[in-house]
């Protein structure tokens, strides 16, 4: 007989709801979870945040006695989340320690437990986090297969053949329990009548018959039964049927017809484990951050969509900076910067609650960090095309393109095409240029027929059938400012302008590029500022890209297989994923020719999404940073920030 587990997961944050109805999710989802546990014998596991445990704390904490009374009687087991249900691939590494820790604690205090097991929040998993979870005791992980066997390319091999143990950066590992979002969208299914008993339980029966084992029947929201969280116009109709009811007896019926024998997940994890250790890092290049469930639900939902989440992300970064620079170290504090961080604001999170948060970040208002881009009376105009002792400027014969050279760099710009990057080289790579145009004509498929600008600005408003790019013929301004120049050129686009800047230092072999949006709203569409091609003779050899995604070490990423972040899902989601980035930092190349990429999140928190695709015989590699994306979370409004990032090689 198969071993079969249950894991619910309690969340009244869960965006859509409104705070006022959080007595009635108690009291219809929560309650009836405690008393299915009591009458089934089923050792259920609950999964909750520190901060859901306390709210429901404050509302009903004869729940929170209950829960605790079955937890000492083995009845049921505590499943670890933190404090807040945040993305840890998107937040700095001190956050999601601190979250965690926080979480540990408040367990502790209203529960008397400390859980062994932690549920990936939202199964956006990266390698880092599984540093952070040995860090702070956790022995197990519970994370989405599905997505996993995607990023590892193993879909075709059995189940079996998945891995047991998930690697970190450290060289240590964690025990995998798994989740599966096919069998708890099925379950859902069935609990909600859209499909008939048998039919859901002769499914169970193949999927047993086929050689799986352990089967992690259920591992998701509490709050699809007996309520609907208003998400979306698509949710089913309640009807009057108790759906915990029916939860019961479709538990009941697996276990007399001996499909499944009920075991709790920490049970599982130990069988699974005892069968032999099979270790592997669970990320690559294509899927840098796995998510739970299909491809339209990926990392960006809460990176840069929702109302205004690149403005969200933007202002988390600036209050942990400031607390960074103070010492900060007072739980209280960082308590509520876990909270600004979850999840649920960046999704379908109600006009009321998002009008409260907004109260919430005016009272906390951090002070911008200082612009280095700011042209005041130190900003001097340089009048003459020939430079100075520091470089030199020309253009060629048809004022096309504009050649700066200093000691350390070289670079060409296509003043017919909006400044864009037609050429850069560092003198440390012998001037051999490594980001710059790749020409119509360059691969012969008919399907890559144009130009692959670098530096450029994509605007594009599905729903409007708009697309604005920066591709115009610019007149640019040169300023000199103490060790830089800065270029300066003004694109009129419809709605307002693009004013674009490139800061090249006279002394580093580093230029800056900043983008800023005069008049434009944000749109319901895509943003992506920076695109750099990459120059097929920069990526020669063993070439890695490393970044940090929610840990203290940089993870690294052969780029050893075809990718491509930016591709849309459909007409309504617009990227497959990201790299997560918070601590605003990328290098790509290898040990001979290494280019890296830094920015300030504090400033704008941007999202790196990275393409890498061969062609026939020859290469297409891009690096973009996006503003905006479009999903179904997405709302009209939000705002569209100054955006700056540097290209060095050290």
């Amino acid at each position: 007989m198969a071993k079969g587990y249950l894991i619910f997961h309690l969340n009244l944050a869960f965006s859509s709801i409104p705070s006022t109805s959080r007595p009635d999710v108690i009291k219809r989802c929560y309650w009836p979870l405690l008393e299915m546990v009591q009458k089934s014998g089923i050792p259920i596991g609950i999964e909750l945040t520190g901060w859901t445990l306390s709210e429901i704390n404050n509302l009903d904490p004869v729940w929170v006695t209950t829960f605790r009374e079955l937890l000492n009687d083995e009845k049921c087991e505590l499943i670890g989340s933190g404090w807040s249900q945040l993305i840890g691939p998107l937040v700095p590494y001190e956050v999601n320690k601190w979250n965690q820790e926080l979480g540990i604690e408040r367990y502790k205090q209203l529960l008397g437990k400390k859980p062994g097991i932690v549920l990936v929040n939202e199964m956006a998993f990266s390698t880092s986090m599984v540093d952070v979870y040995k860090e702070v005791g956790y022995e197990g992980m519970i994370m989405d297969r599905n997505n996993i066997r995607l990023a590892l390319d193993i879909e075709k091999d059995p189940i079996t053949d998945a891995p047991t143990h998930a690697a970190g950066t450290h060289g240590n590992d964690i025990a995998l329990l798994w989740s599966d979002a096919i069998l708890f969208q099925r379950f859902q299914r069935v609990i909600h009548r859209d499909i008939p008993a048998a039919e859901y339980i002769e499914y169970l029966q193949e999927k047993v018959s086929s050689g799986e084992k352990y089967l992690p029947i259920y591992t998701n929201d509490a709050e699809v039964f007996n309520y609907r969280p208003g998400r979306f116009t698509t949710e089913n109709k309640l009807d009057n049927e108790d759906e915990w009811e029916r939860v019961n007896m479709i538990c009941k019926t697996l276990s007399e017809k001996k499909i499944i024998e009920w075991v709790s997940p920490s049970a599982a994890l130990q069988l699974i484990s005892g069968e032999g250790k099979k270790v592997s890092v669970m990320t690559s290049v294509t899927q840098p951050i796995p998510v739970k469930k299909q491809a339209k639900y990926n990392i960006n939902r809460w990176a840069n969509t929702g109302r205004d989440d690149l403005w969200l992300n933007t202002q988390c970064h600036k209050i942990y900076r400031n607390y960074m620079v103070l010492g900060m170290t007072g739980s209280t504090e960082w308590k509520n910067l876990c909270e600004l961080w979850s999840s649920d604001f960046r999704t379908h999170i109600t006009a009321d609650r998002w009008s409260a948060l907004l109260q919430r970040l005016e009272k906390m208002a951090i002070p911008n960090p200082p612009d280095p881009f700011a042209l005041t009376e130190h900003g001097i105009p340089v009048l003459t095309e020939h430079g100075n002792s520091h470089y030199s400027s020309e253009k060629d014969e048809e004022g096309i393109y504009w050649t700066i050279k200093t000691k350390n760099i070289r670079l060409t710009l296509n003043v017919r095409r909006g400044l864009t990057i037609k050429s850069l080289a560092f003198g440390s790579h012998g001037f051999k240029p490594v980001i710059g145009a790749v020409e119509q004509g360059h691969f012969e498929s008919i399907n890559y027929g144009v130009d692959y600008y670098s530096g450029g600005v994509l605007i594009e408003m599905p729903g409007k059938r708009k697309r604005i790019t920066d591709l115009e013929w610019v007149e640019p301004e040169l300023f000199e400012k103490e060790k830089t120049i800065i270029i300066k050129a003004v694109i009129p686009v419809e709605q307002g302008s693009i004013e674009k800047y490139i800061n090249i230092d006279l002394e580093k072999e580093e230029i800056s590029l900043r983008y800023q949006f005069i008049g434009i709203e944000r749109p319901l569409g895509i943003v992506r500022v920076g695109t750099l091609t990459f120059l097929e003779a920069f990526l020669t050899g063993d070439c890695e890209l490393s970044c940090f995604n929610g840990g203290n070490r940089a993870e690294v990423f052969p780029v050893d297989k075809d990718c491509e972040h930016v591709a849309a899902v459909s007409a309504l989601v617009s990227s497959t994923t990201c790299l997560g980035s918070p601590g605003g930092y990328i290098a790509l190349g290898n040990d001979q020719t290494k280019l890296y990429f830094r920015w300030k999140p504090e400033r704008c928190a941007a999202i790196p999404m990275f393409k890498y695709k061969h062609v026939s015989n020859k290469i297409l590699s891009r690096l973009t940073f996006s503003l905006a994306e479009l999903d179904d979370t997405s709302k009209e409004g939000g705002r569209l920030l100054p955006f700056e990032f540097s290209i060095s090689t050290n």
